[in-house]
């Protein structure tokens, strides 16, 4: 889960958020990784009406997925998709929670800068700082 990019080495949390803001599911993957084809591991068996993420994540086999669980995908278009999906703007304002979380995430400094070398240390770090999160 250590991937190099043109700025160095780097590592990319995916994350699943409750409608709270606290962490339920992550992976981790190198960071020229993409973002897509992470998701779907990370909606799998959990309950949702809604389902919120960034343009990253704007596939359409993860759009299938989550219309199979019946729930509304509220994920903005990527710029070179030929057919745009609707977006609710109302809905989708709310994904901030999202962002807050990893915010609050990397006020652990252990979790910002990855001092951890492997990846097993690293998600239990992780693991450690979401767990603090929801006892907060």
């Amino acid at each position: 889960a250590l991937g190099r990019s043109r700025g160095g080495l780097s590592t990319k949390i995916h994350m699943a958020v409750r409608g709270l803001g606290c962490p339920v599911r992550f992976t981790l993957t190198a960071g020229q990784k993409g973002d897509a084809p992470q998701a779907a591991a990370l909606i799998e068996g959990l309950p949702a009406d809604v389902v919120m993420a960034d343009t990253a994540y704007d596939a359409d086999a993860l759009r299938h997925a989550i219309a199979e669980k019946g729930a509304l995908a509220v994920i903005p278009n990527n710029p070179s998709r030929t057919f745009k999906h609707r977006l609710d703007r109302q809905l989708y304002a709310q994904r901030h929670l999202v962002e807050c979380c990893f915010s609050k995430l990397k006020q652990f400094r252990r979790v910002a800068t990855r001092f951890e070398k492997t990846a097993r240390n690293y998600r239990a770090v992780i693991t450690l700082a979401a767990i603090v999160l929801w006892l907060r």
